[in-house]
């Protein structure tokens, strides 16, 4: 029932040396981001070192080497090892293939890493180097102000918080892989807007969204960093639906607790395990947070309805529909206007009644 901690590289206190090594012989220049591949191999963003390192287990060992970027060259530059250069990037991830994916934070990019042989090579899949903005488009068509977190999904697609420096807002981005180039697209906040308001696509607002974990309904779950929330991004359909699932707006202190009732202080990081437990540093309380759900409902379909809509699910079963107002609360009641089965196929025909904004189908 314990947690055991162990120091597996690098020394305690303040350091300024990049230095690769084994174990305690190794040195990091203000560590942030880290990822894990298939094999056990961990990835460190470095923001001031500006690097990318690798440690990689050797028995009971763990060696450490810098595989892309140059100690305390703070520029950009596409290319091979120490050819590539970086300006505080803050969070890197790694797919199934071991490719990174680096939110090279004050370049405004997002930067890919690929092995080839025992070389990494770098190239920026979207973003313009040192112009920050919040554009879509493809490739350096589009524009990041400071990328931060970053999650990835079975499907390749990438999703970055950017969080505010030059501009106004705070957006989650979508990085989506259409053949050898890459399409950014907004899916939830505002570049005019920083807030702390829940609901769909630009309509709901962030302040400084920082990490975002990816869970594997494909929900996004996000630090809101300004807010002390942590806040869910359910896809439905095209649309993405942003509710707050812990934390108050406002409410600075620690306390444990469900909902609305539990308390940050600034939460930054976030990571989510296979069972679905949502892990948090509160940055600024010094603490590490489990979040779980209780008792979660067996959702098949979570969506907005317009005039009328006709809902699809998988699987087979009896079903309820459930309407809800907005996605604040958990108040969800069973939906009493008109529903027309289609001759038992796994889809449904309904016509909402005033009010009823947000519908779930549930087993």
């Amino acid at each position: 029932t314990n947690w055991v901690v162990t120091t597996i590289a690098g020394t305690a206190g303040p350091s300024s040396s990049d230095a690769d090594g084994t174990n305690g012989t190794a040195a990091f220049y203000d560590p942030v981001g880290i990822a894990a591949d298939a094999r056990g191999n961990l990835y460190v963003a470095e923001n001031n070192g500006s690097t990318l390192r690798k440690i990689a287990p050797v028995g009971t060992n763990w060696v450490v080497t810098t595989i892309a970027g140059q100690s305390g060259n703070y520029a950009w530059a596409d290319g091979t090892n120490f050819a590539a250069l970086f300006n505080g990037p803050q969070n890197v991830t790694v797919d199934t293939n071991g490719n990174l994916y680096v939110a090279d934070s004050f370049n405004s990019v997002i930067r890919k890493v690929t092995p080839v042989g025992t070389n990494w090579v770098v190239t920026t899949i979207a973003g313009q180097p040192g112009q920050p903005g919040y554009a879509d488009g493809t490739n350096n068509q589009a524009s990041f102000d400071i990328p931060y977190g970053l999650a990835l999904d079975a499907a390749g697609n990438v999703y970055v918080s950017d969080d505010p420096l030059v501009f106004a807002g705070s957006t989650l981005r979508k990085i989506t892989p259409v053949g050898t180039n890459w399409v950014v697209s907004t899916i939830a906040g505002s570049a005019a807007a920083s807030g702390s308001a829940d609901g769909m696509n630009n309509a709901a607002l962030f302040n400084s969204p920082l990490s975002i974990a990816l869970d594997s309904a494909g929900n996004l779950l996000v630090a809101d960093y300004g807010n002390a929330t942590v806040r869910k991004v359910t896809p439905a359909g095209t649309n993405w639906i942003v509710s707050t699932i812990a934390g108050t707006n406002g409410t600075t202190s620690s306390a444990d607790g469900t909902g609305a009732s539990a308390h940050f202080v600034k939460p930054w990081g976030a990571t989510v395990d296979s069972a679905g437990n949502l892990y948090v540093t509160d940055f600024a309380d010094s603490t590490i947070r489990l979040g779980q759900n209780t008792a979660p409902p067996n959702l098949m379909a979570v969506f907005a309805a317009p005039a009328g809509v006709v809902v699809s699910w998988t699987g087979a079963g009896g079903f309820a529909l459930q309407t809800n107002g907005d996605l604040t609360t958990t108040n969800w009641a069973n939906y009493g206007g008109t529903i027309t089965t289609n001759n038992g196929l796994n889809n449904a025909a309904i016509t909402p009644l005033p009010g009823n904004l947000f519908f779930r189908l549930k087993q």
